[in-house]
């Protein structure tokens, strides 16, 4: 993996990283039980993307 692609990879797990905050935020802000729901959901889906990215990134450096 080049060195531009393991910075790409850097920044897109940081972004999810920051997602995941932003949404634990609004959980935490919401009343609607709707709405929490729904939040927890994109929640679980980013933690799934940013965990899938970061298993893109070990397997690449263990080659």
């Amino acid at each position: 993996m080049t060195e531009k692609e393991l910075l790409y990879f850097e920044d897109a797990i940081n972004h999810e990283q920051n997602i995941c905050a932003y949404i634990e935020y609004a959980i935490s802000s919401l009343e609607d039980n709707k709405l929490i729901e729904f939040m927890k959901k994109e929640l679980k889906n980013h933690d799934l993307i940013e965990s899938k990215l970061l298993g893109i990134l070990e397997d690449n450096c263990n080659e």
